[in-house]
């Protein structure tokens, strides 16, 4: 595998490839990356990914300086993948000057998530359009965990007419359903078993809509409520359509349910599509 941690270096690599499958990640790898990186193969025959703490998608008091850098153990699991290249750069090679023309991102960016911090979806557009312009990628790859960032850059590379199919792999989850993610380190033991709770909550909204009920907040409030009892702190659990985030409507063909919770001072997310039956 390449490491290329400049943009000479990056470009001169694209310059030798032909079609090309793009997996970021912002590093501190797990199965859900892997599974990302294996996926990719089946769409180009070179494979890059990126490894980039983006300081434009968090917030003040956010966990930026924290955040777990795990270069070594990162590069040999993209190696052991197959991944030909990695793309790591340094802040000043992404931002030389001070950033200041940015993604506006849709009304949707300010929801959910987008609700509780302000600003991160810009960021996070902002610098998946720099690193399509620098990777020129046929295909990227995004995990479902992340929902409603799937969402904002399907639309944003629709909109753009960018020419990169975006391509959404399912969320990986240990034996337990709880969702693999690169935050779930900060846990203590004991939160670590409290956290497929999130799952659980999830799969019983999902349980309802499949029996037919439509009182969309009255199944957010209940789902709300079960965490806060059991000790979380809830930021949202919303019921919307499947793929666009729409608001959920009674005649909707197919749902998903997401949510995002405090538990401790770990902020989890997690999300479950369903079909009613």
């Amino acid at each position: 595998m390449q490491v290329l941690r400049t943009l000479a270096e990056l470009r001169a690599w694209r310059d030798a490839q032909g079609a090309v499958a793009f997996v970021p990640t912002m590093g501190n790898l797990h199965e859900g990356h892997l599974r990302l990186v294996e996926a990719a193969r089946r769409h180009a025959p070179a494979v890059v990914a990126s490894l980039f703490v983006n300081p434009l998608q968090f917030g003040p008091g956010e966990d930026y300086e924290r955040y777990p850098r795990t270069w070594e153990s990162d590069c040999a699991k993209l190696v052991d993948a197959g991944c030909d290249a990695l793309f790591a750069p340094a802040v000043a090679d992404m931002y030389p000057c001070t950033q200041t023309c940015f993604v506006a991102p849709p009304p949707l960016a300010g929801e959910l998530c987008g609700a509780h911090r302000p600003g991160h979806f810009r960021g996070v557009l902002t610098v998946v359009l720099k690193l399509f312009n620098l990777v020129r990628p046929q295909t990227a790859l995004f995990g479902k965990k992340d929902y409603q960032q799937l969402a904002l850059v399907r639309d944003m590379a629709a909109q753009f007419a960018l020419p990169v199919a975006i391509v959404g792999v399912d969320t990986v989850r240990a034996a337990d359903g709880l969702a693999l993610s690169s935050r779930n380190g900060y846990l203590t033991a004991a939160e670590r078993a409290e956290a497929p709770r999130l799952y659980r909550t999830l799969m019983a909204v999902a349980e309802r809509l499949r029996a037919g009920e439509r009182d969309f907040p009255r199944l957010e409030q209940d789902a709300a409520q079960a965490l806060m009892r059991a000790g979380w702190k809830a930021d949202y659990v919303a019921v919307r359509e499947a793929g666009t985030l729409a608001p959920a409507r009674a005649q909707g063909g197919e749902f998903v349910v997401l949510a995002a919770a405090w538990l401790g001072g770990t902020r989890l997310i997690d999300n479950l599509e369903t079909v009613p039956g």
